[in-house]
């Protein structure tokens, strides 16, 4: 069976504005390189659009929202002191199958336990396949927090957690938690293999991966027996390429059906013209710029606070976001409810970061390196613009820098896992929509780590303490307390340079349909179709679609 998709797959032309009957092909225009396949080694945007098509979680999120639903568990209960919860899966869910496995049973309550006991446990037999750490799962705070999971009976699955998780089910549905076939995991240790369990990807999702060309694309064909119904894709395309203005000459060629994170820049242009039309959404993300608090001499706040006053981020928003961002002050967009709008963000002023850097010993200033992103990111479009005034606005205050960038898995790598990167530009999409996937994610003691999220390597014990506990209450005025608390100090410690919060926007040609504007920047090709182009007028969907 798999033989034939691929040659299918193949076969297909990347195509322009329509696809034959009975064999359509939607192209996406990506952004990048995956660092993984697998949902659960994944740690980019990037990563996680070319896993979503293949896999699911056992609760997810409503499309456009961050509302949870049911998915693979069809119900579920919570203990009344909230350390039990307690899933029942739906029946006769298939999973896909390729050339070195075919299913034998429908999915069970021991392919949960098995996808996260194998990021949980150290002595699992698939824990270090991959090289895998498993990164958002220890971020997220998941080794001390589970106690225990359990097979109740075939479709029941039983989690008993050490402390309450006020975010625990929307933690549940992001991607690194979907769900993975044990059969498979098991036949693939069988046959000295193991490692096609993150390369050769198997879920239950509504796409089944066909082959992935680094640099080129990722390729999937619509999955037979998915449990909501066939799509009405046969065929999709992640065609990669890197740049926005590729993107947008692909998507105007109809190369592509839909592009990722259009230029700032190009989105009155997108807007005006007929063939094609915009997605926006407001979006839960924040772009900064990360000061490494364990190297000097950004130990020192009065260095990091001088850097704050020293850029004119009012300048960047105008020259590189427009009107599609808004200048940050917290590490949380405004939009959540946890958002402190009572601290005030530093002021532009040269003279006082100058005075700062004086006090703290340098008024000679400094030499080091600024990192940039190579690729364009929702929070950032243009990071090597954004470093180039960053770069002219600290020369004013004697900080000279050096500005560096390497290929975007490599740039993750060298900032998450290196000590020795002093600033970096980097940003967050947020991942389930609760205040914790930001406060405590990026800017928590245990994200300190090689491969945590924690670019600054800012551990601040007050700050830790406060959005830990804020994790553990139910009662939303009282992690919002805490939560305004934390913010305070961030503020004062000033691990970062806030810049932006930008709206998500995607570009696509006027026939497709069904999508979904995602406010966790996720690109879903769930239930997406193509209309030809009577029908795509006749549909009348505007120009610009706000969800």
């Amino acid at each position: 069976m798999f033989p034939t998709r691929l040659a299918l797959a193949l076969a297909i032309a990347v195509l322009g504005a329509t696809a034959p009957a009975g064999a359509k092909t939607f192209v996406f225009c990506s952004e990048g390189d995956p660092e993984s396949l697998s949902p659960q080694l994944s740690i980019t945007g990037t990563a996680m659009d070319a896993a979503k098509p293949m896999f699911n979680t056992l609760v997810e999120f409503r499309p456009g929202t961050t509302e949870i639903r049911p998915a693979l568990a069809e119900r579920w209960e919570i203990s009344p002191d909230g350390l039990e919860y307690t899933f029942h899966l739906r029946p006769g869910i298939a999973f896909h199958a390729n050339a070195d496995f075919e299913p034998s049973r429908t999915l069970e309550a021991q392919d949960v336990v098995f996808s996260l006991e194998r990021q949980w446990k150290a002595d699992h037999p698939f824990h270090a396949v991959s090289g895998a750490r498993f990164d958002y799962f220890q971020d997220s705070g998941f080794p001390d927090l589970l106690r225990s999971i359990e097979v109740v009976d075939a479709l029941t699955v039983r989690i008993r957690l050490t402390r309450p998780e006020a975010p625990f089910l929307a933690s549940l549905a992001m991607p690194f938690m979907s769900i993975l076939s044990a059969e498979y995991a098991d036949r693939l240790l069988e046959n000295g293999h193991p490692e096609r369990l993150d390369t050769a990807p198997i879920g239950t999702g509504p796409f089944e991966f066909v082959s992935f060309q680094p640099g080129v694309s990722i390729r999937y064909h619509a999955f037979e027996h998915y449990w909501r119904g066939r799509q009405p894709i046969d065929t999709l395309v992640f065609s990669i390429t890197p740049t926005t203005a590729a993107r947008l000459t692909k998507l105007t060629a109809g190369e592509c059906h839909m592009s990722a994170f259009p230029d700032a820049a190009d989105l009155a242009r997108l807007r005006s013209d007929p063939e094609l039309k915009l997605y926006e959404t407001e979006g839960l993300n924040v772009g900064y710029l990360a000061m490494n608090t364990t190297r000097k001499p950004f130990d020192d706040v009065r260095v990091r606070r001088a850097v704050n006053m020293a850029i004119d981020r009012q300048a960047i928003l105008d020259a590189v976001y427009g009107p599609s961002a808004i200048l940050a002050t917290n590490p949380i967009p405004p939009s959540l409810w946890a958002f402190d709008e009572r601290v005030e963000p530093y002021p532009y002023n040269v003279a006082a970061a100058r005075k700062l850097l004086i006090e703290a010993g340098l008024p000679d200033g400094l030499d080091t390196d600024l990192w940039y992103m190579p690729v364009s990111r929702p929070y950032n479009p243009n990071a090597r613009r954004v470093a180039e005034m960053i770069a002219a606005d600290l020369e004013k205050l004697g900080i000279r820098l050096r500005l560096k960038t390497s290929e975007w898995n490599a740039y993750r790598v060298s900032i998450l896992e290196n000590d020795d990167v002093s600033l970096a530009l980097y940003g967050w999409a947020g991942d389930n929509g609760d205040p914790d996937n930001f406060l405590h994610t990026l800017l928590g003691c245990a994200a300190v780590r090689p491969g945590g999220n924690n670019v600054a390597r800012w551990c601040d014990a007050d700050y830790d303490r406060l959005v830990r506990e804020a994790k553990t209450l139910s009662d939303p005025a009282g992690r919002r307390a805490l939560y305004l608390e934390a913010q305070e100090i961030f503020h004062r410690e000033a691990p970062w340079v806030p810049l932006a919060h930008s709206i998500f926007s995607v570009a696509a040609r006027r026939e497709v349909t069904g999508y979904v504007a995602d406010p966790l920047f996720y690109h879903s090709f769930e239930g997406v179709d193509l209309v030809d182009r009577e029908n795509a007028v006749r549909a009348g969907e505007a120009a610009t679609l706000r969800p």
